[in-house]
């Protein structure tokens, strides 16, 4: 009997707690968000439905763009599923307006809501009708794909709470910057109907006891963007510290309050970090070849050793450390280093190493996947290093202290020699433990009001907004790896000069030597710009000396603002009219990213 009344009574338990978690709902939660996206997909259609009718009946300028504010407004509200579940997908329904080179050479031509953007504003280009016309069918296209997807996979618990912390970080690196409606900046109003709708899908999850407050971080979210729509004068360091960080701190808590089963994956920016300014938020580990070649604190040892030896130059005159000096942020303070045993000089300017493990690319042409890959192809370099690592390898095996450090970093059985990758994942490591996320500007999201003055908090607003330097070097990282996901690093094509005093594009090509496309030409990474107060020369060519003139170069709209025929230059070409305060103001807050 007992045992019969104890089943009953876990029995009842169980039921309260699933109608406390499911809120009352008839289905699972993730089914009746798997509707909801179905019921928004077709929201969606009707409103790009709308669009191409008025586009194919002639409608005036100002209706076509009404329209089409409406069918982005419609896909915001899904977008959060849409980028999570079918990336791909939304490649083509609101991909950049620019055309995109895989690693392999494939060539993705611009698609969907942004490069219609460019077809109606600021002003409706007529003789582009067609264009319009195609990619609202391919929008057709990429909507029955969502729908056949919602409809038919299962959507798990843990993947809508990651999906939609990870919306929010998207909000907060590119939602607020304008980096998918240049044209319109209608970045408030968007934001806010992507958290309007992530509220509601929260709402599946929280209960009226402990987690009541959760819907009003978003509602507050939702005022302050309602409030505050003016672009320019948007106010992102209090948005992001005051309404988002809590909202997504609020959804990490909710996980672990529900104990929802969360599967585990590699990536650079960790499932359980509450907000992007967390001290642990980025994995160092996340590009390193396979889990064994993680770092360790033998392998760094070792590996800090390895930078500094010359050992491994075939002349035993130049180490990693020569170039990658510590004392000037792991740069070299010169426009370009010399060829080895040469007054030549490089055909590139030494890049900083702290926080290069945060990139999945290396090189300013980014043809090394990871850092093993980079260490080893400027060793064997003739021109840098000129070493050869068979003798290299020979040479540390004959080193009894190398020898002891190699056993210690690398255990394994009856060892009779020092592997190359040995070699090149012990620098690796050490370049990883470079990670350094610990500038005043990152004391002050985490909530040191007095580690930025009000100068440089100005500077982060217009560097995130009017001097849209956020849409390419992305918060918080400020370098190219493409948040929130961060898989890949793009690059740009500016026009750079060739020299400070020369009306003419600098004639390195870039990624063009690797890819061969003719819209890579002139394409470089997109470098960081933490540490940038500490590593002058800028460019790849160091042709910039202090950042003032940096500054100059973007606010005048790069090399084609200068004069120069960049016909595929992907910076925008109009002028940005800084104020000589505004760009004051940007450097000081530039200044605010030097690690500590």
């Amino acid at each position: 009997m007992k045992k019969f009344i104890f089943l009953v009574s876990l029995l009842a338990a169980i039921v309260i707690y699933t109608a406390c978690f499911y809120k009352h709902v008839a289905v699972a939660p993730e089914k009746a968000i798997a509707q909801t996206l179905v019921m928004q997909v077709d929201s969606f259609v009707s409103a790009k439905n709308k669009l191409k009718a008025a586009v194919e009946t002639g409608a005036s300028e100002a209706q076509l763009q009404a329209l089409f504010l409406q069918t982005r407004m419609a896909y915001k509200r899904f977008e959060w599923a849409a980028e999570y579940f079918a990336p791909t997908t939304s490649r083509f329904v609101n991909g950049p307006p620019v055309e995109e080179i895989e690693a392999d050479g494939q060539v993705i031509e611009p698609a969907g809501l942004q490069t219609i953007e460019t077809v109606l504003f600021p002003k409706y280009d007529t003789t582009r009708k067609a264009t319009i016309i195609k990619q609202l069918n391919m929008l057709q296209t990429g909507s029955d794909k969502y729908k056949l997807y919602f409809n038919n996979i299962g959507i798990f618990d843990w993947q809508v709470f990651d999906a939609v912390k990870l919306e929010m970080f998207r909000i907060e690196t590119l939602g607020i910057t304008g980096f998918d409606n240049p044209l319109t900046l209608k970045s408030a109003e968007e934001s806010s109907a992507s958290i309007e709708s992530l509220q509601k899908v929260m709402g599946y999850y929280t209960d009226e006891n402990g987690t009541s407050k959760f819907s009003e971080k978003f509602t507050l979210a939702n005022s302050y963007l309602s409030a505050n729509t003016n672009f320019d004068s948007f106010n992102r360091a209090e948005f992001i510290i005051h309404y988002a960080d809590p909202i997504t701190t609020a959804i990490t808590s909710l996980e672990k309050k529900l104990q929802v089963h969360v599967i585990r994956y590699n990536r650079l920016l960790r499932q359980d970090a509450p907000t992007l300014s967390d001290t642990n938020a980025f994995n160092a580990n996340a590009y390193a070849p396979d889990t064994p070649y993680y770092m360790t604190d033998k392998k760094i040892a070792l590996g800090k050793m390895l930078f500094s030896d010359p050992i491994l130059s075939t002349t035993g005159t130049r180490s990693c450390k020569t170039c990658h000096q510590p004392d000037k942020a792991f740069t070299d303070g010169l426009a370009k280093n010399t060829i080895i045993n040469s007054a030549a000089l490089l055909p590139r300017n030494t890049p900083t190493l702290i926080n290069a493990a945060l990139q999945p690319s290396q090189f300013y042409d980014l043809r090394a996947t990871t850092l093993e890959d980079q260490s080893f192809a400027v060793i064997q370099n003739e021109k840098e290093m000129h070493g050869n690592m068979r003798l290299a390898t020979d040479r540390l095996w004959q080193d009894k202290n190398y020898r002891k450090l190699f056993a210690a970093a690398f255990p394994k059985a009856n060892r009779a020699g020092i592997d190359t990758f040995e070699v090149m994942n012990a620098i690796g490591s050490y370049v990883r433990s470079l990670v350094l996320l610990n500038s005043r500007f990152d004391e002050y999201m985490r909530g040191n009001k007095t580690a930025m003055n009000q100068e440089e908090i100005n500077g982060f607003n217009l560097f995130m907004g009017k001097a849209k330097c956020g849409t390419c070097h992305y918060m918080p990282l400020f370098n190219g790896t493409f948040p929130p996901r961060y898989i890949k690093i793009e690059t740009e094509i500016i026009g750079v000069p060739q020299a400070i005093n020369k009306k003419v594009i600098d004639n390195d090509m870039g990624r063009y030597a690797i890819v061969p496309v003719e819209s890579q030409k002139h394409a470089f990474k997109i470098v960081t710009v933490r540490n940038a107060a500490s590593t002058a020369p800028y460019m790849h060519n160091g042709v910039f000396t202090t950042l003032q003139q940096v500054l100059d170069f973007y606010n005048k709209g790069g090399g084609v603002g200068l004069g120069f025929k960049v016909d595929n230059q992907t910076l925008p070409t109009h002028k940005l009219n800084l104020t000589t305060k505004e760009s004051d103001e940007i450097i000081a807050f530039i200044k605010s990213l030097d690690s500590k």
